[in-house]
């Protein structure tokens, strides 16, 4: 099958979603497509992805090819990184057999991955999950020992427009079912009114369900202008060397921003600003919940991240657990308008059928006859 598309290339994934169109050809250089970058491919509506790198390596389970997979997406496999040097983002490409052609001649070649070959690196990859195991230990060990301070001391924290002491702080990530958490906690959030934080995309997140987001805390690379310019407390989260690439882009919407300098991700710094400024609860949406995710993460980012649990874990919930948990309050409202309801249905009855309005004029009657009325 000869398949014929413009050319959209991009090293990051998360970049690449921002631009691809359903008849693109998308161009990624991601080992171990993850779920979070299938689903935005996914969004997307593209057919066909060529990928540099292998989507399963064999070093865990992970299940963003699966998912392409099932969508009926076209997958050409390892096709090396010499594709990016061959082709410029726009230009027209063919994608035939495994091959990727441009002007006739062919620029790179990979493997179409069909479902047997998935499903043999799969298993493979289930049989190697004990070794990264080991590995996320090793390297949760050595973050130990350089880092501690990021859980054991005060962080200088940036004061706040708005109070988190003794209240619920909703932290959103754009990451795992983050759409499905956010309409199930509907009742909590209306109820509750906890603080909404969005860590980067998270905001538009908030947005996209016509919430306003309160903070947002990130590299600020993946959030959309819209939610810079909401209001919101900005916080652009820095490289341990102080580096923060984040605060141009806010200065150039004219904007004002805290600069919080820490090791660790920006959503390991949304739980710690929660904690260290007093918040009774912190309810994270999108976030990370089981070794596989953890591994889609990456082992750099795993560390911090399961050392943060550790720190808040007393306050820390995830959203599901919240949904499942979380009774909605009954307002009185509500069972005012029950109540009318009801009324009105009784009324109904009675404009309609003698025989109940004989009966209740017979009830009337005798309560008079008995109070001499």
């Amino acid at each position: 099958m000869l398949i014929d598309g413009r050319a959209r290339l991009d090293k990051r994934t998360k970049n690449l979603v921002k631009r691809l169109r359903e008849d693109d050809i998308a161009i990624i250089d991601h080992i171990d497509v993850d779920r979070v970058s299938a689903e935005a491919l996914l969004a997307t509506g593209v057919k066909v992805v060529v990928n540099a790198a292998p989507f399963c390596s064999g070093r865990y389970p992970n299940t963003g090819p699966l998912l392409l997979m099932k969508a009926d997406l076209t997958l050409i496999d390892d096709a090396g990184a010499g594709i990016f040097d061959l082709v410029s983002e726009g230009e027209r490409v063919m994608v035939k057999e495994g091959a990727v052609y441009k002007d006739g001649q062919k620029i790179a070649e990979g493997e179409v991955l069909t479902e047997t070959a998935l499903d043999e690196k799969l298993e493979l990859a289930k049989k190697n999950i004990s070794n990264e195991i080991d590995k996320f230990a090793i390297n949760t060990l050595t973050y130990v020992q350089k880092e501690k301070g990021f859980v054991t001391v005060v962080q200088d924290l940036p004061e706040l427009k708005i109070s988190l002491a003794k209240r619920h702080c909703l932290i959103v990530v754009r990451g795992y079912d983050y759409k499905e958490d956010l309409k199930m906690l509907r009742s909590y959030i209306r109820d509750i009114k906890p603080v909404l934080i969005g860590v980067d995309g998270g905001a538009d997140a908030l947005i996209d369900e016509g919430l306003h987001p309160d903070i947002i805390i990130g590299d600020m690379d993946s959030v959309s202008d819209k939610a810079l310019l909401s209001g919101a407390h900005l916080i652009v989260h820095a490289y341990q060397n102080g580096k923060a690439p984040g605060l141009k882009r806010v200065e150039e919407l004219n904007l004002q921003a805290d600069v919080l300098k820490a090791v660790g991700t920006s959503e390991d710094i949304a739980m710690l600003l929660g904690y260290e400024k007093g918040a009774e609860l912190l309810v994270l949406v999108g976030s990370h919940a089981n070794l596989v995710e953890f591994l889609d993460k990456g082992r750099e980012g795993m560390a911090s991240t399961f050392l943060m649990r550790l720190k808040v874990g007393d306050r820390l919930v995830d959203a599901k657990g919240v949904s499942k948990l979380y009774q909605p309050k009954t307002k009185i409202g509500h069972l005012i308008i029950l109540l009318a309801a009801a009324m009105v249905a009784v009324l109904a009855v009675i404009s309609t059928s003698p025989t109940v309005r004989n009966f209740i004029n017979l009830v009337f009657s005798r309560i008079q006859l008995t109070l001499g009325l």
